[in-house]
């Protein structure tokens, strides 16, 4: 997808959402109640260098390796990612749990995931969630739950999702666009809803952190439009155009989500892995010097730098997918950048490295250097405010093309980083 992405498409709801609608009262929806600041987890200098792995569950991308495979050997191929991830000296796993508007935890708002059985809705007899994050904490891992905010399905009929999905009673929620099923983000009760889902499963477990990766509103898609008039024409009077409604949407979904998860656990970090590119310089002066033919600011309304100065997050980590020297979106020219945007915040920088390209024939010619990543972080190494790196993602880490992981670990991870 070019300066896209690297993830292309990768329950009765009333009762449940009651009590922590009835915890958090104070985030219903009114936009004048601007939660504190959350306070961060731990300070920066006593955590160890992050060494983070994605392992993706949509559209079986990672794990499981195919839908409808038994209990067991569910479970075994997630021990051997976990195995793999420690055996690579790596030190966290963030394992995406609710990839599709559903869920790899027994969720009481939302559906057990069709990557599991094949089937939505289908209990596949174990608890994946629960299972990886005691078998990650037994290796020495840290694990953060991946959850994707809006997505609701890669396709737009909405009969083919289970009859009791969000979704289906509460059509008013979705927005068909580009071949896909989304949540509005431009209401309230949306963005209460989504955040019950996800905290349900912070308050079950003993999670090390909540990460979401780069999809808020979807990435444009030429010659469609996104059909929130309705919502916009009800809730986005105050604000001087469409543009800055969606933003102030997405920002006020991070913020609360950040207070909440603070507020129930704050030893809880709280992360995010956009698109690495904010803003072009071209479109405002604060921006990197790259072209890029996607910016988070303006295409996906994610104000990426601004969550970062207002301390709301924990870490962000970038999705730097691109080599050293390429002229639209240079790896050093972004490492620089977001070192500067972080700097004195307390937030933490890790980036996120596009492993899944090293070796591949239809990439340009750095990535077939087995030696590029390795470059990456011997390049990052310059800027303080970098704290470690992410990889995407586990299937690579295990297959490993060319052996670029391999040469990351021999000449970056010579002992166990935690």
């Amino acid at each position: 997808m070019g300066l896209i992405t690297r993830r292309g498409f990768v329950a009765g709801t009333a009762g449940a959402l009651g009590g922590l609608i009835a915890a958090d009262g104070a985030f219903a929806s009114n936009r004048d109640e601007t939660p504190q600041k959350p306070v961060r987890a731990a300070a920066t200098e006593t955590r160890p260098e992050f060494r983070g792995v994605w392992l993706a569950s949509v559209a079986n991308r990672d794990w499981p390796s195919k839908p409808g495979l038994t209990a067991a050997a569910q479970r075994a191929g997630l021990l051997a990612h976990l195995d793999k991830a420690a055996e690579r000296r790596l030190n966290a796993v963030l394992l995406q749990v609710r990839p599709t508007a559903d869920a790899l935890w027994p969720s009481p708002y939302e559906p057990w995931s069709q990557w599991l059985t094949g089937e939505q809705g289908e209990d596949p007899g174990w608890d994946p969630l629960g299972t990886a994050v005691a078998e990650a904490h037994r290796r020495g891992l840290e694990l953060h739950a991946w959850f994707n905010p809006y997505r609701i399905a890669n396709h737009t009929d909405p009969t083919r999702l289970v009859a009791s999905h969000p979704a289906r009673v509460h059509p008013d929620w979705v927005v068909p666009y580009g071949g896909s099923l989304c949540y509005n983000p431009g209401l309230p009760e949306v963005r209460r809803f989504v955040q019950d889902a996800m905290l349900d499963a912070v308050l079950r477990y003993d999670l090390d952190g909540v990460h979401w990766d780069d999809y808020f509103y979807p990435y444009p898609v030429a010659g469609q439009s996104f059909d929130d008039d309705e919502a916009y024409a009800r809730y986005g009077s105050d604000f001087a155009d469409r543009d800055a409604w969606r933003r102030d949407n997405i920002d006020l979904l991070v913020r609360e989500t950040a207070a909440r998860i603070k507020a129930h656990k704050p030893q809880v970090r709280f992360g995010i892995s956009p698109f690495g590119v904010w803003r072009n310089a071209a479109s405002d002066e604060r921006g990197s010097a790259t072209s890029a033919g996607a910016q988070s600011y303006d295409d996906l309304y994610a104000d990426t730098r601004r969550w970062v100065r207002e301390g709301w997050l924990d870490y962000i980590c970038p999705q730097l997918y691109w080599n050293i020297g390429l002229p639209a979106a240079d790896y050093a020219v972004l490492v620089e950048w977001w070192d500067e945007v972080v700097r004195g915040t307390g937030v933490d920088l890790y980036i996120g490295e596009a492993l899944y390209k090293a070796g591949d024939p239809a990439q340009p010619a750095a990535w077939q250097d087995p030696a590029e990543l390795s470059r990456h972080l011997t390049l990052a190494q310059r800027y303080a405010s970098v704290r470690g790196h992410c990889f995407f993602a586990a299937k690579e880490v295990t297959a490993d093309r060319i052996g670029a992981m391999a040469r990351v670990v021999a000449d970056h991870y010579p002992v166990r980083g935690r």
